[in-house]
């Protein structure tokens, strides 16, 4: 039987329709719109004219957005603005800290460190409630009084542990020889540190600050057992969902969505530029 016959017995491999080919795209596409709804429903409701109840749609306006922070007398803003300075510092500290510890951990060896770096996963495998009354008992046997600074020592106790791990790795890819060459070339540690290390471990110590941002701008649980009297944007929209989160916290909550999914194409249009100068220059 010629080649050419045996190909006429049967459909071709290029031909047939697998499962594979639709069900993953199918699957795909469901689970971009499960995760769409939600959000695209918090946009949607922000321009909602709603008087206190933000559940049925009444109405197209843009007062929430122009007026965000006049309702129940700026409460909504105050406990944005909160939840902001709280993600800034503690970030900044659990960075700074964090990025000094991995740093420690992968280009030094002294007793202890296998245990250390153990200890350091505790946070991120210990349930939040756990993690949250833990902290709180420790503060009330100290008497230390729940207000701001105990979110935010809080907040960077277990931020350490994912600044830790994202910069670590960095530290890990890096190669030694390029501190090895600023040291031949005269210069203190503190030059080689600053002009070699530092920018080298920037992308990782900034990935790691975003992500600490995050997590303590989204935290609940932990800042529900730690803040006492003081009111942050995740615990103001647990508080006013009984009654129906209002239209203003919507505003905020897209608000946020938009500048970060700014700051992503930001980023992607920034890194495909240098690629392509790169590409130019190569």
């Amino acid at each position: 039987m010629s080649a050419r016959g045996r190909r006429s017995n049967g459909p071709t491999r290029q031909g047939r329709i697998g499962l594979g080919s639709w069900l993953l795209p199918t699957y795909t596409i469901l689970a971009f719109v499960f995760l769409l709804i939600p959000i695209v429903y918090t946009f949607v409701f922000s321009f909602n004219d709603s008087v206190k109840s933000n559940i049925a749609w009444r109405g197209f306006t843009f007062d929430k957005w122009l007026n965000v922070c006049n309702v129940e007398g700026g409460a909504v803003c105050e406990a944005f603005a909160n939840s902001v300075i709280i993600g800034v510092v503690a970030t900044i500290i659990a960075t700074t800290l964090g990025t000094m510890i991995a740093i420690a951990l992968v280009r030094y060896r002294f007793r202890a460190r296998s245990v250390i770096s153990l200890l350091l996963f505790l946070p991120m495998a210990t349930p939040e409630v756990v993690l949250g009354a833990g902290l709180a008992a420790q503060f009330l046997a100290v008497g230390v009084p729940k207000d701001m600074t105990t979110i935010i020592l809080a907040h960077t106790m277990f931020c350490i542990s994912f600044v830790v791990v994202t910069v670590k790795a960095r530290v890990a890819s890096l190669d030694p020889a390029l501190e090895e060459a600023g040291r031949d070339l005269y210069g203190s540690p503190a030059q080689v540190f600053w002009r070699v290390t530092f920018p080298l471990l920037t992308p990782g110590i900034v990935a790691a600050a975003l992500l600490s941002f995050a997590l303590s701008f989204d935290d609940f649980i932990i800042t529900n057992f730690n803040s006492g009297s003081v009111s942050t944007f995740p615990k103001y929209v647990y508080i006013s969902a009984s009654r129906g989160i209002p239209a203003e916290a919507n505003v905020i909550a897209s608000a946020v969505f938009l500048f970060a999914l700014v700051l992503v194409i930001g980023a992607q249009v920034s890194r495909a530029a240098r690629a392509k100068r790169l590409a130019k220059l190569g």
